[in-house]
């Protein structure tokens, strides 16, 4: 499944860094983009998107379903 989730307090790197690595708690095998100039992340998944997003919350980041 793709989900692409908006992340608009992502603002650099280091922040797309922390959000793969919470979204790769609920899914090792994800494959994810972040974008930080669009604040669009971009996630291949098996995982429920709620699992996803709450990871994603969890490190500190707002996310609006796109």
């Amino acid at each position: 499944m793709t989900l692409q989730l908006k992340v608009p307090n992502m603002a650099c790197s280091a922040c797309g860094e922390s959000i793969t690595k919470a979204v790769k708690t609920v899914d090792p095998a994800a494959i994810v983009h972040a974008d930080t100039k669009t604040k669009l992340v971009h996630i291949e998944t098996q995982a429920a998107e709620v699992a996803i997003v709450e990871a994603i919350t969890a490190a500190g980041y707002t996310v609006n379903s796109h």
